[in-house]
């Protein structure tokens, strides 16, 4: 559940004072959070208690203030946002609310600097922030717990600086025209509606029930728009396997929303060989991977596709960026013993940027389908020697 925000209304009016913003970014994609903005663990803000002192006696609530209708997402960077409130006392910092990319925690050095500026902004609109009518209430600082300081996973920006053995990804697998060919094919392809994103299976049908396939159900070859893919990927530098035995007949299109990620999950080992392979299009995203001990570790359910309720505090977390057009490879340890998730985010920070998602990113997953037990070197994670 998100931060509850206090209802306090402002009491007075005053006038705002007049500042000068630096340019915004260009583009959400490319924008740079500065020093002002950026941190591994964002505070959280949340109600102010009703023991708290009241702007009804005439003292401000908090030195932080809730600021709706603003921030990357409609093109205001941290840093031009702080240049307007500055104007009426020191800015310690700017924060994301939430992961909408609309709503931000300005906080003061002092409480009387934010009643300032709560009263001559809140409820009009800023001609420094594009005319936008900023929406503002009090909020207070609430101190991380340790586990949501564990929870923060810094993002890499290469396979090699997360470690995993097996795991690669080539940026630029596909072109942009390429890349607008595949989406244009699979959008004359009827879709299968899921929860909350939809899906194209090829090949076989992988069956969410089961999180398996039926083999002796084939629905035919693979479509001749992944023909370019299936050539290219023969020259994955990365291939432990002669290419020629690779024979991938099985390919699932998943279209997410913008918001839309993925539960944690280990593909089913009795289901598919050891190659995975993803090609990311139309958009960005985050793919977070977790490694649990046998003793914590539990399969994913067969009857959800939303987020599993299993506890990620005691697990192992590294994320990696996927740009669009690029190829991951999961084999190995990467494929067996590693949980792969994509967070229901909005917006993913990376490195010293904040990306927003696109409103549709595609992907394509191309296996092999398995036709005997798993023998993997990862019993701990196998359905087939678990079974045995």
């Amino acid at each position: 559940m998100g931060p509850r925000w206090p209802i306090i209304q402002p009491t007075a009016k005053s006038r705002r004072r007049k500042t000068k913003t630096p340019s915004r970014s260009e583009g959400v994609s490319n924008h740079k959070e500065q020093s002002l903005a950026t941190k591994m663990v964002q505070p959280r803000f949340v109600r102010p208690s009703p023991s708290s002192p009241s702007s009804g006696t005439g003292e401000p609530n908090s030195s932080n203030l809730y600021v709706a209708n603003c921030g990357p997402a409609v093109g205001l960077s941290h840093d031009a946002i702080a240049a307007v409130f500055s104007a009426f006392g020191e800015v310690k910092g700017v924060y994301p609310a939430d992961e909408s990319g609309v709503r931000v925690i300005v906080s003061f050095a002092d409480p009387f600097s934010a009643k300032s500026a709560l009263e001559a902004l809140s409820g009009r609109p800023c001609p420094d922030l594009d005319g936008r009518t900023l929406h503002i209430r009090y909020s207070v600082l609430q101190l991380p717990s340790q586990t949501q300081v564990n929870e923060c996973v810094p993002v890499s920006l290469s396979d090699s600086d997360l470690n995993i053995p097996g795991l690669f990804l080539l940026p630029d697998f596909v072109t942009a025209e390429e890349e607008q060919q595949l989406l244009a094919a699979v959008d004359t392809q009827p879709w299968i509606d899921l929860a909350k994103r939809r899906v194209q299976h090829y090949g076989y049908e992988f069956c969410y029930g089961t999180r398996n396939v039926d083999t002796k159900n084939r629905l035919g070859e693979l479509p001749p728009f992944v023909s370019p893919i299936l050539q290219r990927i023969s020259l994955f530098p990365n291939l432990d396997y002669d290419p020629a035995s690779l024979n991938l007949d099985q390919l699932t299109v998943n279209e997410y929303p913008c918001g839309v990620g993925l539960s944690p999950h280990i593909d089913t080992h009795s289901a598919f060989e050891d190659c995975i392979f993803s090609l990311s299009l139309g958009g960005p995203c985050i793919m977070e991977f977790r490694r649990y001990s046998a003793s914590t570790w539990k399969a994913a359910s067969t009857t959800t596709d939303d987020d599993e309720k299993q506890d990620s505090s005691t697990c192992i977390k590294k994320a990696l960026y996927l740009p669009p057009r690029s190829m991951l490879l999961l084999s190995g340890e990467a494929r067996y013993a590693w949980n792969h998730y994509i967070p229901h985010h909005k917006i993913d920070k990376v490195k010293d940027k904040v990306i927003r998602r696109s409103p549709r990113r595609v992907s394509f997953t191309l296996r092999k389908v398995r036709n005997h037990p798993c023998r993997c070197e990862f019993p701990q994670y196998c359905d087939s020697q678990q079974q045995t």
